[in-house]
């Protein structure tokens, strides 16, 4: 007779636990799902790779500081929109200034104007941030669409490249001529 009771109390014990646990992650749940219902924006627009960025460096920078002018390339596209937009394209041609291969590292701010298929363009504004992670420059734009398309919409441009070149001209044993990223634009609205 007491082996039954004393194999109820450990069962109880343990459907006591687990339904403190059930209960626990419901609540769980419930607070996640109310989270994630939280406004955080909506994104109007995605772009993936094959999207790129080719850079031109002319003349080639080096370790040593020259005046080098250069050229930004965009190629946005597939992209996904309910606006229609399916892909773009952006030049950004930046004027001569002293130059080497470690100004490829750090920040600074851009204004890229961008066309798209529908003939429509947006016009955003961007801090950019370049860093080499292991073998890879990785480059992130943040900022806004300030006119046009999107107006209002939040930027998240991600580029990545490979940094052998940039490696190798810091070490002062190459140039870098140009550079081909491959890019992921988001643009949401907040």
């Amino acid at each position: 007779m007491n082996q039954p009771t004393a194999f109820r109390r450990p069962f109880r014990n343990r459907l006591g636990a687990l339904l403190t646990g059930a209960c626990l992650s419901a609540a769980a749940l419930v607070s996640a799902s109310t989270a994630q219902a939280a406004p955080q924006g909506v994104l109007d627009l995605t772009c993936t790779p094959p999207s790129s960025s080719v850079t031109t460096y002319t003349p080639a920078l080096t370790n040593t500081p020259q005046t080098v002018s250069s050229t930004v390339s965009y190629q946005f596209g597939p992209c996904l929109s309910s606006s229609g937009v399916t892909s773009g394209t952006a030049v950004l041609n930046n004027a001569p200034r002293q130059r080497s291969c470690l100004d490829l590292l750090g920040s600074a701010s851009r204004t890229l104007n961008v066309t798209w298929n529908t003939g429509q363009t947006s016009t955003m504004s961007l801090n950019v941030s370049a860093t080499v992670v292991g073998a890879v420059l990785q480059t992130v734009l943040t900022g806004t669409v300030t006119s046009g398309l999107f107006q209002g919409d939040a930027v998240l441009i991600n580029q990545t490249a490979p940094a052998a070149t940039i490696l190798t001209c810091t070490a002062g044993l190459g140039t870098v001529p140009s550079l081909y990223s491959t890019v992921a634009l988001e643009v949401t609205s907040l």
